[in-house]
């Protein structure tokens, strides 16, 4: 790996060029890891051009939806009440890993990001949300303390602890849990830089964003677009699982092509038959075609799927596309706050169906069951749950038409039936662990 910095000019700190990682590349956090953080990025620059630096650079959201940070931000700070700043960190995505892996190793540049935000938009209140239990949570909680000892904390950051479920970091089910409440979506709107925490405008970023952002701020938007596409700049964590020899969090710029990343993962293991972009609630796109497509939304979106908050997940060619879906949407359906229709009738009949239709001789009317009730549920739910999960198992049915084929006249192509897709054991948590 080469050094953060290549030289230091009177004095001053210059930045790198325009190699890979970024995010990763200081040393740990640890004992001491404050004076490591500033020795490596240097000093916590002014918040006060953040915006207009976040505009230039165009970074856009890190956490799924990919909406223009610079347009956040501006949005919070013509509030200009009492605005209050979270970062995000709550990953309840199974297949994802990458903010685990910031907030446990460089918890001191997402904390420079949430300190810059805060500043930008005036923030008199300021936290960060973070899965109960999270093995990052001791370090993170001796980084805040580390910050508040040498006078670094410009605004006091509070944590607040995410329950283990799917739809916690759904924005409006944090907002819901920083203001004492359990961590349930609601409808929207009003948004939550409308009225968020405690009714006042509220700014959610995910914290890749907002590292993302203490970047920028020390960098500039030229160092920021020397990787990516010029539509879409800079880098993105890719959480890569599945047919490869090394699972594992990797940094690349947007519009790298999938097998320089897989390759990155250790190289492919298996032939693939498709790949899960987006997480659970993205969608499968078939091997050939995600091999010769880059990952930029702008060359995913027209096949009907997105980077999402960058999981990436290669399915072996001997796996069951139907039955790993099944599971997922069993998970999905399990995971809902039961507070509509859709969720509490709609998506287990679905998740139902769909494990029909992943066994042999299914009824022939399955899939337009399928297609039906996903008809019924989308866009009908309190919350986006429904629609992310109709998205995955509509692309489901597209991607593995063949196969549903194949189990309607009683075969099945997998030579396998080992897991592919990280699914937490079955059952449904209590009320009380929404909170």
């Amino acid at each position: 790996m080469n050094a953060l910095y290549d030289t230091t000019v009177n004095g001053t700190l210059t930045p790198p060029g325009a190699e890979l990682p970024r995010l990763l590349r200081a040393p740990a956090a640890g004992p001491g890891g404050l004076d490591v953080h500033v020795d490596a990025y240097g000093p916590l620059p002014s918040g006060r051009d953040v915006i207009a630096l976040v505009d230039a650079a165009g970074l856009t959201g890190r956490g799924g939806a990919g909406f223009p940070t610079a347009r956040k931000l501006a949005t919070v700070a013509a509030a200009g009440r009492r605005t209050v700043v979270v970062g995000n960190g709550g990953e309840g995505e199974p297949a994802a890993g990458k903010d685990l892996l910031l907030l446990h190793t460089v918890p001191h540049l997402v904390l420079d990001g949430l300190s810059l935000a805060a500043e930008a938009v005036r923030a008199s209140d300021t936290y960060l949300y973070v899965e109960r239990g999270s093995p990052a949570l001791p370090g993170l909680e001796a980084a805040v303390r580390e910050r508040r000892r040498a006078g670094m904390d410009r605004r006091r950051v509070e944590i607040v602890h995410a329950p283990p479920r799917f739809l916690a970091g759904e924005e409006s089910a944090l907002v819901n849990r920083v203001s004492g409440g359990a961590a349930l979506p609601r409808a929207t709107p009003p948004r939550v830089f409308e009225r968020g925490v405690r009714g006042r405008p509220t700014l959610v970023q995910n914290v890749e964003t907002l590292a993302q952002i203490a970047l920028i701020a020390r960098y500039g938007p030229a160092w920021f677009r020397a990787l990516g596409t010029a539509t879409e700049p800079g880098t993105m964590l890719f959480s890569v699982s599945g047919a490869v020899a090394a699972p594992r969090v990797i940094e690349a710029e947007i519009g790298v092509s999938l097998p320089a990343l897989l390759g990155a993962a250790g190289g492919q293991i298996a032939r693939l038959q498709a790949v899960l972009y987006g997480g659970y609630h993205g969608g499968w796109l078939p091997a050939a075609d995600a091999l010769a497509i880059p990952l930029a939304n702008t060359a995913l979106r027209p096949r009907g799927v997105s980077l999402g908050a960058g999981v990436v997940v290669a399915l072996p060619a001997d796996a069951c596309g139907l039955a790993e879906t099944a599971r997922v949407a069993r998970y999905l359906a399990d995971e809902s706050a039961k507070q509509c229709g859709p969720c509490l009738n709609g998506l287990p009949r679905i998740a139902d169906a769909l494990a029909v239709l992943a066994r042999p001789h299914p009824d022939r009317r399955t899939r337009a069951w399928i297609e039906r009730w996903s008809s019924l549920v989308a866009g009908r739910g309190a919350c986006h749950h429904p629609d992310g999960t109709v998205r995955f198992v509509r692309s489901a049915l597209r991607v593995f038409a063949h196969e549903a084929d194949l189990h309607e006249g009683g075969r099945c192509s997998a030579t396998t039936r080992r897991a592919v897709l990280p699914v937490p054991a079955p059952g449904v948590p209590a009320p009380r662990d929404w909170r």
